[in-house]
């Protein structure tokens, strides 16, 4: 079993004085959701999601040997500086610096950007995360040349997930599973794994259309929701029902049976907002419009028998998920019918992508 100990590296065999390396890492979205989560960055219960392909942060890591200790590192945000952002990296390379001990002894400019529009209500801490774990797992690699992939991958999903949870699930694969679970060979709490089982055809290059209903900051953040899942009335049951469908999610994502993926992810949906409605305090991060368009999806669905379904992440947008031979009758309907339920008339068309690429 592997543990945290693991990914504390020996000396390093190699020196490098300056460079820089650029990865892009993308966003996913959740099939089963993991809601709620322990000290660590452990996750209460698994989970399984769909890799984004579109939808992605790129970024630049420039280092530098210094002399004095310390983390030291400039932000920018496409090309400009961005000290907001700067707190959350401090928080990361904090977390991270007993993993990676040559950290105190760069000096970094982080130059990263999105390929979606800022403050869309897309999460972009996964993708963002993601990134800068790859370009520092490059440079260890570089000065650990005898690293293998496994080993390099497995440890920039398991860095991923010290910046942000869900990060570490978009790092590598189609379909990524994180948490320990009896029935997922390799799964653990440390790190995503690609979905051990062969993908169907009928998932292959599934669409993922995003409804921006709503671009603005949340009422409650996605931190706080996780720790409300402590001492929720409903958490063991959730936590139980999160096992039990990502077993039978991993089933239909091999069998390829269209209505009982729709039946599980739009249950998980629908459970992971009925969680927040539910703790104490208690919230509502769903829109008037994501309803309208949730009833519009199972409406043109009865009508039409095309398997098209939704998922929601922690917030009011809405994922349209089907396959890529309906491409052009649901962009039609969502033309049609459930734009004038976007802000700004707004939405982004992507795809199942695979994960971290070095640029």
């Amino acid at each position: 079993m592997i543990t945290e100990k693991d990914f504390i590296p020996a000396q390093y065999g190699a020196s490098l004085a300056r460079g820089t390396f650029t990865w892009s890492a993308p966003s996913n979205i959740a099939l089963v959701k993991y809601w709620g989560k322990k000290p660590g960055q452990i996750p209460a219960n698994p989970s399984v999601s769909f890799t984004l392909n579109h939808c992605k942060t790129i970024t630049s890591l420039a280092f530098e040997k210094k002399t004095s200790g310390g983390h030291s590192f400039d932000l920018l945000f496409e090309g400009q500086p961005k000290e907001d952002f700067k707190p959350k990296i401090q928080k990361f390379f904090a977390r991270i610096d007993a993993y990676l001990p040559f950290l105190k002894d760069y000096h970094f400019t982080i130059d990263t950007r999105n390929t979606f529009p800022h403050s869309s209500g897309i999460a972009s801490s996964a993708s963002g995360m993601a990134a800068l774990a790859m370009n520092l797992m490059q440079l260890e690699r570089a000065l650990n040349p005898e690293m293998t992939d496994d080993y390099f991958y497995r440890k920039a999903s398991f860095l991923a997930r010290l910046g942000s949870g869900s990060a570490c699930r978009s790092i590598r694969g189609e379909v990524v599973v994180w948490g320990n679970h009896a029935d997922t060979d390799g799964s653990s709490d440390l790190f995503g794994v690609p979905f051990p089982g062969t993908l169907h055809e009928n998932f292959r290059n599934y669409q993922d259309t995003i409804l921006l209903v709503d671009k603005g900051e949340k009422q409650v953040s996605s931190t706080v929701g996780h720790e409300l899942m402590h001492g929720h009335p409903y958490a063991t049951q959730r936590f139980a029902q999160a096992h039990e469908n990502l077993t039978h999610m991993s089933r239909v994502l091999e069998s390829g049976n269209l209505d009982e993926f729709i039946k599980i992810a739009e249950s998980e949906a629908l459970t992971l907002h009925a969680m927040m409605m539910t703790s104490m305090p208690y919230f509502i991060l769903m829109k008037p419009n994501t309803l309208e368009i949730i009833n519009r999806i199972w409406k043109f669905r009865r009508e039409t028998n095309i398997p098209v379904c939704f998922t929601l992440d922690a917030g009011a947008n809405v994922h349209v998920l089907y396959p890529e031979n309906d491409i052009a009758a649901v962009l039609q309907f969502i033309r049609n019918e459930l734009v004038g339920y976007c802000q700004n008339g707004q939405y982004i068309c992507d795809t199942i992508g695979f994960g971290a690429e070095k640029l």
